[in-house]
């Protein structure tokens, strides 16, 4: 279930509280007339089952109530009631499939936004990755994985192409493309130094490591799991079910590469390098290929539960 928390113009709050008592999958609404200040206005809450809340939210700013009032959604991870379990028995679909659009074009510009603190992440992800390139450790490089931020613009540039919103678009690979120069400059740096201190060494990035020599040689199975990993990921962010992203995280050679190709870039290994961009740009492409689709076909498949108003 979810919670709604509206503030509606007085002038208005008849036309909501007929929107919500129509709307199948409402329960528990309640009006506090005159109690908002700022905008002023009457309080109206309710809740509302998941897979119908993307229909409600889009009737809600249909009436432009986020311009002259305000909508928030908040999650209830616990709801002890039998007009909630009937609201839920009484909209179509399921709640663990339903796509809350708007709440995922929210969080995907939130996590594409070009900040330092992805920035940092990023960086920092790349030049953990450097060292487990070096000392051909697995668990260094999937501790990398874990902690890249990259998916954040991936999904936000896969939602911007179904949503068709530009500026996400934009925005999404902008941090993409300057995430990644700016964390591979700084580890071609970090490398250098490593190397001048003793730590890296220029033979054991040569050698065979059996553990890590996968990051630079790109093939189909490369493909295969970005695109497998791209349709858990979105599966994960759209449904409420989201444990699954530090897996998919996991899953695919970004990081690593990008920490591979800066690597061989210090030590003018421009072979390794090239073939270490080109695990990166597959890895990416089949994320957001897979994870374009994937949202492109739920958008379809949910059109079709038909979740508009409907009399009790």
């Amino acid at each position: 279930m979810l919670h709604l928390r509206l503030i509606v113009p007085s002038d208005r709050t008849d036309e909501v509280l007929r929107l919500l008592d129509t709307t199948v999958g409402t329960a528990h609404v309640v009006v506090m007339a005159g109690a908002a200040r700022d905008p002023q206005g009457d309080v109206v809450m309710c809740d509302v089952a998941r897979e119908a809340g993307d229909g409600l939210l889009a009737r809600l700013r249909a009436l432009d109530l986020d311009k002259t009032g305000s909508i928030a959604i908040e999650n209830i991870d616990l709801s002890l009631s039998a007009r909630a379990k009937r609201a839920e028995d009484e909209a179509p679909g399921e709640g663990a499939d339903a796509v809350l659009w708007e709440s995922l074009t929210d969080a995907t510009h939130e996590e594409s936004t070009l900040s330092v603190t992805y920035l940092a992440f990023l960086t920092l992800a790349t030049m953990i990755a450097a060292c487990g390139v070096v000392l051909d450790n697995a668990i260094l490089i999937v501790g990398a994985m874990a902690v890249g931020p990259e998916f954040g613009p991936l999904a936000g540039f896969c939602t911007a192409l179904v949503q068709r919103a530009p500026r996400l678009a934009w925005r999404s690979m902008l941090a993409l493309l300057v995430g990644f120069a700016v964390a591979m400059a700084v580890t071609v740096g970090f490398s250098l130094f490593m190397d001048a201190v003793g730590l890296f060494d220029h033979e054991a990035l040569k050698a065979t490591r059996p553990n890590t020599n996968f990051i630079y040689r790109p093939d189909w199975f490369s493909f295969v799991v970005a695109v497998l990993a791209g349709v858990a990921g979105v599966l994960s962010l759209t449904s409420a079910k989201s444990g699954a992203l530090v897996g998919v995280a996991i899953s695919v050679t970004t990081v690593p590469a990008a920490a591979n190709a800066a690597v061989a870039l210090g030590y003018q290994e421009y072979v390794q390098a090239w073939h270490s961009m080109e695990q990166l740009l597959l890895n990416l492409a089949g994320i957001i290929i897979a994870g374009t689709l994937t949202l492109a076909a739920q958008k379809v498949l949910w059109a079709r539960h038909g979740t508009g108003p409907a009399a009790r």
